[in-house]
């Protein structure tokens, strides 16, 4: 079964395709299609950016599509920047892990937790599946690591003593708030690939 990941970010696209291989789904990556779609997040939830996402490529490509809308809610900061994460400050990813910290930088309480919501849309009208998950920890002072991406090198999960940065692309895949949220929109997928494999889709 082929379905199309809804975004052109590499990093996603290495840890979900790893992840739904298993269930015999083929990810595409949305950035080796011509024209990637660039849709706009104006939903007031992680969920809802992810609908938006899914259902304008499901619509573009005619292909199942998968999208993802994650994001960083610091405790101190009431949440932000929550689903502002990746558009916090224009620039790198670099660039708004530096105005993370510095509008963290007088903050005693450093908690904080990374969270995923995953939607699948389907071009043939089937009932859209979402899913949400969060992986809390503590926001550092300052980076270490050189794996990942975005907030990866200021992040340390719960139970570890390192940054997801610092942690590398095998343990982040087994604990990681998109690898939660890909664990649990895989267990829904289960009945609709095996529904395709029937159809010989």
């Amino acid at each position: 079964m082929q379905m199309i990941l809804a975004s052109t970010n590499r990093g996603k696209y290495r840890e979900m395709k790893a992840q739904l291989e298993p269930l015999g789904i083929e990810l595409l990556f949305g950035g080796d299609f011509e024209k990637p779609l660039d849709v706009d997040e104006t939903g007031e939830s992680y969920a809802e950016n992810a609908l938006l996402k899914a259902r304008a490529w499901a619509e573009a490509t005619g292909l199942p599509a998968l999208a993802d809308d994650s994001g960083l809610e610091a405790e101190a900061l009431g949440g932000r920047p929550g689903i502002h994460s990746a558009r916090a400050v224009e620039g790198s990813d670099s660039d708004r892990m530096y105005w993370l910290l510095g509008e963290m930088k007088d903050k005693s309480d450093r908690r904080g937790r990374f969270a995923c919501a995953i939607a699948v849309v389907f071009p043939d009208k089937k009932e859209p599946l979402t899913v949400t998950k969060y992986c809390p920890g503590q926001i550092t002072r300052e980076p270490a690591g050189e794996s990942g991406f975005g907030y990866d090198p200021i992040f340390v999960p719960d139970g570890f003593d390192k940054t997801f940065a610092e942690l590398g692309g095998e343990i982040k895949n087994k604990i990681s708030h998109r690898a939660m949220a890909v664990k649990g929109i895989a267990e829904m997928l289960i009945p609709v690939v095996q529904s395709y494999a029937v159809r010989g889709m």
